[in-house]
């Protein structure tokens, strides 16, 4: 694997971001203590290309992402692609959101490369993930604007100077925020594959899709449309150098249908859970529907199903 995950985030920084700040319609904060905070949906109206760039940020720019046509068998309106031949790197070791950064009042769900960097994280261990760069870039889907002490706990925290610390911020209720949130297809299914007890170093290359749903008026609203794009509407192929006895011993586990929560809009789950994420069955996060390519046997094995008529209640879609 790409062993300088955070380097490659900030390249991708300073190579597209900050030379178009101002066409992007993302702002850059200034910090007392000279770290860089990037405002992706907070103040900003931020958009669909600031979107693309906050997902591939995320993922350590080892993904395609971009805007595909619609799908009609899921929701008329347009969809999100991602591509990626390293998923463990890109999902695993940059994308999932795996570190909760709190501090006092401000909580924001950190992911990106600066995980890597901070290396306190079970699942980084199991999978080997070791990244040598000398900066940290995390995304933080919050509501508002961290202050500096936030940037000073994750520099601390990843080993790095505080002048080399990257936080790039969107909430779930924004443009930028949404795509961001939607590109995960791939994570999740890799994430669900890792609890089940899959080698993911055999996953070669992958695929996913999923809906973009409108943006939300509120928080939960926003996680609510967010997270159902993926489990009722994601669609992903991977890639597998395994044996078909492997898939089949899992595969029907893998997709969110597998859950006891599955079956209707998430933001009303999460109302029942007293909006408390982690009360949520963990298995409720994956993909609708997941095909197996398996390189060795040539064989495709696909589990799950979609639900757009759940979809379309999650989106609010009044027809006329």
């Amino acid at each position: 694997m790409p062993t300088s995950l955070n380097t490659s985030a900030r390249e991708l920084i300073d190579r597209q971001v900050l030379p178009n700040l101002s066409r992007l319609r993302i702002q850059e904060q200034s910090s007392k203590n000279h770290g860089r905070i990037l405002d992706f949906g907070c103040q900003v109206p931020g958009g669909l290309e600031a979107g693309l760039l906050l997902a591939r940020i995320c993922m350590a720019d080892l993904a395609n992402v971009q805007i595909a046509p619609a799908d009609p068998e899921v929701w008329q309106g347009p969809t999100l692609q991602v591509t990626t031949d390293d998923p463990v790197s890109a999902c695993m070791a940059a994308q999932y959101a795996g570190w909760k950064v709190a501090q006092g009042k401000f909580f924001a769900m950190g992911s990106g490369p600066m995980r890597a960097k901070r290396k306190r994280e079970e699942v980084l261990d199991q999978l080997g993930i070791d990244d040598p760069s000398p900066c940290a870039v995390g995304v933080l889907e919050c509501d508002e604007i961290p202050s500096s002490d936030i940037i000073e706990l994750v520099a601390n925290q990843c080993g790095v100077g505080i002048d080399q610390t990257t936080l790039c911020v969107a909430p779930t209720r924004s443009i930028a925020g949404v795509l961001q949130v939607v590109a995960r297809s791939i994570e999740t299914a890799m994430h669900k594959l890792h609890e089940l007890g899959f080698d993911l170093h055999k996953v070669v290359s992958a695929h996913g899709t999923a809906p973009i749903p409108p943006v939300a008026k509120d928080f939960a609203e926003g996680i609510g449309r967010t997270n159902d794009a993926i489990l009722y509407g994601g669609q992903v192929t991977l890639w597998v150098d395994g044996s078909d006895s492997d898939i089949e011993s899992i595969g029907a586990k893998v997709p969110s249908i597998a859950s006891k929560d599955f079956g209707k809009p998430f933001a009303q789950t999460f109302r029942e859970y007293q909006y408390d994420f982690y009360k949520v069955d963990p298995g409720l996060f994956a993909p609708a529907l997941i095909t197996f390519v398996n390189l060795k046997t040539g064989n495709s094995l696909r589990y799950g199903k979609l639900s757009p008529e759940i979809l379309k209640d999650s989106f609010a879609c009044k027809e006329s």
